[in-house]
């Protein structure tokens, strides 16, 4: 079928392009072409219960599982992701990717058995900032291709903290301690839920998450980011 004028015109001054290699997208592709998709560095961590990310949490947090889609090391070519998705305004591209993500989860058992996907939450000042929370988007992703519960008002962010770019495991630590709230514990209760989030470096966020959830509910808890370190 051929194309509207004005699409083709669009196409052809505007042209869609891959935020990984630059080249020209096609009809099927969304932000990041078939190649670069085929490429992308994963960690296959949802398959191994004894990967590094879930090493992370031993003796912190009891979580069933934890894991990772994907590497990204310095000077790697898909940094970019993370940089276009969160300081870019591609919010889409999160949840595109969170797409890919959710169908190497659901190879898993424990993960395939989650009931609500839940992204660890922004102050609302920082969202606001922001326009948008990343995590979400990958948690929508992820939850549209697993057929699960989206949960984006249970867990909350109740005190604005410093960036955690900068600081030791201990200062993260006591960055994020007591500044997630869970708002309706009954919701959770009996409940398998995975945190999302965009990055994974100490574990710091997401053992903070996990522990208001844990303390509050019989509930079981798994962890999954966009990528690790």
């Amino acid at each position: 079928m051929d194309l509207p004028v004005f699409t083709y015109l669009t196409e052809l001054l505007f042209p869609r392009l891959c935020v990984v290699c630059g080249d020209r997208l096609i009809e099927q592709e969304e932000w990041i072409c078939l190649h670069c998709l085929h490429h992308i560095p994963r960690t296959n961590f949802h398959l191994d219960p004894d990967n590094r990310v879930n090493q992370l949490f031993y003796g912190r947090v009891p979580v069933e599982h934890a894991t990772s889609f994907f590497y990204f090391n310095k000077g790697s070519q898909y940094r970019v992701l993370l940089h276009n998705l969160k300081y870019k305004g591609m919010k889409e591209l999160g949840a595109e990717i969170g797409k890919q993500f959710g169908i190497d989860l659901l190879q898993s058992p424990v993960f395939s058995s989650v009931d609500v996907i839940c992204p660890v939450p922004l102050h609302p000042l920082k969202e606001k900032k922001r326009g948008y929370n990343q995590s979400w988007w990958i948690s929508s992703g992820i939850a549209q291709q697993m057929k699960k519960e989206l949960s984006d008002t249970n867990l909350k962010r109740v005190t604005a903290t410093e960036t955690q770019t900068r600081k030791n495991r201990f200062e993260r630590w006591q960055n994020v301690e007591g500044i997630f709230e869970l708002s309706r514990p009954e919701e959770f209760s009996g409940k398998h839920i995975l945190l999302v989030d965009d990055v994974v470096t100490t574990g710091s966020t997401l053992e903070a998450c996990a522990q208001e959830i844990l303390s509050k509910t019989d509930a079981k808890v798994s962890i999954a980011t966009l990528a690790t370190a």
